[in-house]
Formats: C-alpha cells, sequence, structure tokens
C-alpha cells in the first residue's frame, strides 16, 4: 500500500456502493477507479444520480463504500479516517458549519484551535488564510451579515488553515452571483498552486473550463471517461463553429466541396437572407482557403466564430453513452 504523502493523493480502486436492499438495490458506484496528484484539478462529471455526490462523500469518510477501497494522500478513507480528514478540506454547495454570530476571523480561530494548531501559528496562518480568499476587509463582521458567496470562501479559508493535501468540492459555486463565483474560483486556483489536489463536481461547466486540466466523466456508476480538458472538447467532434450572414444568393457548401478538416456544413435561406454553418474539426490552411472562396463569391453581413465549448463536449458524449 502507497504510504502517506507518496504516490496519488487521491485514489480510488473498484468503489462500488449501493443503497436499499433485495429487490429495491440501487446502485450508485460500481467499480470506479481513478487517481489524482498532487497539484492536479480533476473535475467529475455527470448527469444527476450518476454518483457524484455519492464519491465525494465517500473519499470525505462521511459515508462507507459497500466494497472497493479509497485512500486520501496514502490513508485509507475505512480505516484511518482520523487521519484522512485531518489531510481533507471538503466544500459543499451551500453554507452550512459556521458559527454565524462570530466573526470570520473567530471561526478561523475556533476550528483551527481545533485541529490543533498554536496561537502563534494561528495568527499567521489566520491571516493568510483570509488573504487568499480576499476576506481580509469583512474578517471582523459577525458571519451572519456575509452573502453566500463569502460563507463559501471562509469554508475554504478553514480547510486552509491546516494545509490541506486534498480539497473536495462538490458544486462549490451553486447560488452564487457571477462575481462571488469568480472569486472562490480564484482562491480554489491558489490552493491548486500551492499543490492541493483538487477533486470537483459542478453543473457549472465554467467551473469546469476555469478550474480543472482533466476531466472524469461518470454515468451509471462508472467512469466512462478519463482525458484531459482539451481532448474531452475534442470528444465534440468539432472545434468551432463558424457563422456566416449574408443576403443575395446564398454560398454553395456542399459535402464534396469541404476539406476534411470541417466537419459539416450547412446554409439556412429565409427571403433574401442566409446564414451558413462550418463546423470545423481543426484549423489549418484549407479552412481559410475555404473561408476566402467563400466570401469572396457572396454578399456578406457578418462572421462570427464561437470555438466549442464543455457544453458541447459534454452533451455530445452524454448523447452517445444514452444511445
Amino acid at each position: 500500500m502507497t504510504g502517506p504523502g507518496r504516490g496519488p493523493a487521491i485514489r480510488a480502486d473498484g468503489l462500488c456502493r449501493s443503497f436499499g436492499r433485495k429487490a429495491k438495490v440501487v446502485t450508485a458506484l460500481d467499480g470506479v477507479s481513478f487517481e489524482v496528484a498532487a497539484g492536479e484539478a480533476v473535475a467529475l462529471l455527470g448527469v444527476n444520480g450518476a454518483g457524484k455526490t455519492t464519491l465525494i462523500k465517500i473519499l470525505s469518510t462521511l459515508l462507507l463504500p459497500t466494497s472497493g477501497h479509497a485512500s486520501i494522500a496514502g490513508h485509507d478513507v475505512v480505516r484511518q479516517t482520523k487521519r484522512v480528514r485531518a489531510v481533507t478540506s471538503v466544500v459543499f454547495g451551500g453554507d452550512r458549519g459556521l458559527y454565524t454570530r462570530l466573526t470570520g476571523r473567530d471561526n478561523l480561530r475556533f476550528f483551527g484551535m481545533l485541529s490543533g494548531l498554536g496561537r502563534g501559528e494561528l495568527r499567521g496562518r489566520i491571516e493568510a488564510a483570509l488573504d487568499l480568499v480576499n476576506l481580509t476587509t469583512a474578517a471582523g463582521q459577525p458571519v451572519e451579515t456575509y452573502s453566500r458567496g463569502m460563507r463559501q470562501r471562509l469554508h475554504l479559508a478553514i480547510g486552509f488553515l491546516t494545509r490541506p493535501q486534498v480539497l473536495l468540492l462538490d458544486e462549490p459555486t451553486v447560488g452564487l452571483d457571477p462575481v462571488e463565483s469568480d472569486r472562490l474560483r480564484n482562491a480554489v486556483l491558489a490552493m491548486r498552486d500551492e499543490g492541493v489536489a483538487i477533486l470537483l463536481t459542478s453543473h457549472y461547466l465554467l467551473d469546469v473550463e476555469k478550474l480543472a486540466t482533466r476531466v472524469l466523466l461518470l454515468s451509471g456508476g462508472r467512469i466512462r471517461e478519463n482525458m484531459t480538458l482539451a481532448q474531452f472538447v475534442r470528444e465534440s467532434g468539432h472545434a468551432a463553429t463558424i457563422t456566416i450572414r449574408g443576403r443575395g444568393t446564398a454560398p454553395d457548401i456542399s459535402a464534396g466541396q469541404l476539406p476534411a478538416t470541417v466537419a459539416s456544413g450547412t446554409v439556412r435561406s429565409s427571403g433574401d437572407r442566409w446564414e451558413a454553418d462550418l463546423r470545423l474539426r481543426e484549423w489549418n490552411g484549407d479552412v481559410f482557403h475555404l473561408l476566402d472562396k467563400l466570401l469572396m463569391a457572396v454578399q456578406v453581413d457578418d462572421v462570427q466564430v464561437r470555438e466549442t465549448r464543455l457544453e458541447d463536449a459534454f452533451a455530445a458524449i452524454s448523447a452517445q453513452l444514452t444511445a
């Protein structure tokens, strides 16, 4: 078995979890295996009911697996729960678990002392944690006056006090406005840059695009895909979509005229106006040659380029898995 501080920061090996009995058994996880290295941020994606939160709860020692094994920094999540909790910080979507009548700084002091940190050591760590999550100015205010996003960031600060090796995030920006979401992401990125291993679940794919470098796709309780973020996006089948709008005679975009780097081309007309879409597998000289040919032959009003987003890839891959 890998010793503490060596090997992957997070390891799951054949994890299974079932709920219910006999004919009413529901399998949430079915042989899940993966690893996350120190300083790596991995996103766990899947539709509702895929088993994401169940997996996070097992890794954070809140739920026992039915079978299989998992470890955090080399510590078994079932047999060494205290050691796992000592090196893990968990943030669920929500703001429970704080003492709202205390100030943000007092909450940090309280949880830091519970973790065994001395007063002298706490002083410097509290200020560093507040600065990390951009809460220094509000640190003297009661938490009951904090917005939801501020409370989420205070949770991160509490986790950072003990210098965790692993950060588990389950829908961390749910209910937050764009400004608060961005602040929370910046705090998470700072922890990643400190070498913290991060496992993230989120329905907001912007969180994934901003934070993760690798994606695990969970479906039916199993890991169906394990790839880099760039590879995941390419699974949609195209790298970008070019939309050309014009008037008069529409361009002739037939499959036989398209270079291999163009996945497909469609034209829609309404009266004397038309709109053409080109889906690109990749950018190269053939694409620009095609555009030059098309744009020279027609009257163009507008050209837009939209890079393929994570939403496109997630929709495409999910459709393949459910087909």
